[in-house]
């Protein structure tokens, strides 16, 4: 979505996204994940640093931890860097660093209460320097831009307590990481642009995903062949995956497909048609992919007030 933008609309309304998404984010998460993490009680930089160290880590993304002292410590977001996929890095704009870095880091010290708590960026990929990196710290001096984040030593960083963070935890909070980007995403983009420009801008973006990534999900989920039935499976599985409650069965010449409960968007709501208009394009592009002369046609919509998302999968009529 962040490339669609910044190549249909401007760098600025890329940055801008990038901006209110991780607000967004840092509202619902920043305080409220302290305790899990257990950082409540150390020095405000120190559990700033620890929190992006730790939370990153539970959703895959790789990132050091440096404690230099304090009211002081450091964060380096290393390659290849987890939000930018593959070659995907080349297309991302600097204000899209400018954005998360006010959306979230900027609104540490304002969360926390603490105006002499800042970030200080030393380094952005994006203009040619080593990688994303910088300090929290509590400011008793003026800033000096361009220093190097000192070594990272795997033994003097924080870990998860295993009796609380078992496998299966940790593998539900690494997928609903990336999730709570997607959510917040398309629900900001209809505030910024309104439902017509979101639909487009995150319609064009699933549908490129959804056909992007079809053979590679479809091999995670063992899904063969090319047929009505298979892609009704696919589906399905891709839904179980957001542990939601699903339903299949044939009916006649096609089958349904019935997803009860949206995880996605849990907690959110109301949305404009946008939102779903705009995820729904994921499962027609791997549709694309899988079999471009089958339909994938909506039934029933939860966010309409039916009881369920409701698709019917389907040949394509001759004319």
């Amino acid at each position: 979505m962040l490339l669609t933008l910044a190549l249909r609309k401007s760098h600025t309304a890329a940055g801008d996204l990038s901006f209110h998404v991780f607000r967004r984010q840092h509202h619902e998460k920043f305080l409220s994940s302290f305790e899990k993490l257990g950082l409540s009680d150390l020095p405000d930089a120190v559990a700033c640093a620890q929190y992006h160290y730790l939370s990153n880590g539970v959703g895959g993304v790789p990132v050091e931890y440096m404690y230099e002292k304090d009211d002081k410590a450091w964060v380096h977001f290393c390659h290849p860097r987890w939000i930018y996929d593959g070659a995907a890095i080349c297309g991302v704009p600097l204000e899209v660093n400018h954005g998360y870095l006010k959306g979230w880091y900027a609104q540490n010290g304002v969360s926390l209460k603490n105006p002499r708590l800042g970030f200080v960026c030393t380094s952005q990929d994006m203009d040619g320097q080593y990688g994303m990196a910088g300090y929290f710290k509590v400011f008793d001096h003026d800033l000096a831009p361009g220093e190097l984040a000192p070594p990272f030593d795997p033994s003097a960083a924080p870990t998860l307590d295993i009796s609380t963070w078992p496998e299966e935890r940790l593998q539900k909070a690494n997928r609903n990481y990336s999730m709570e980007y997607v959510k917040n995403a398309f629900i900001i983009l209809a505030d910024m642009y309104g439902p017509m420009e979101a639909t487009t801008f995150g319609g064009i973006t699933a549908q490129l995903i959804g056909k992007q990534f079809y053979r590679q999900t479809a091999d995670t989920l063992g899904i063969t062949g090319d047929s009505i039935e298979a892609f009704a499976r696919y589906l399905a599985g891709m839904i179980d995956g957001h542990d939601d409650e699903i339903e299949m069965h044939k009916d006649g010449d096609t089958f349904l497909v019935r997803q009860k409960g949206w995880r996605l968007m849990r907690g959110t709501g109301p949305h404009p048609a946008s939102v779903f208009d705009s995820w729904n394009q994921l499962w027609q592009g791997a549709l694309a992919v899988h079999n471009r002369y089958l339909v994938l046609e909506v039934l029933q919509r939860q966010d309409y007030g039916d009881d369920c998302f409701e698709w019917r999968i389907r040949e394509r009529k001759s004319a």
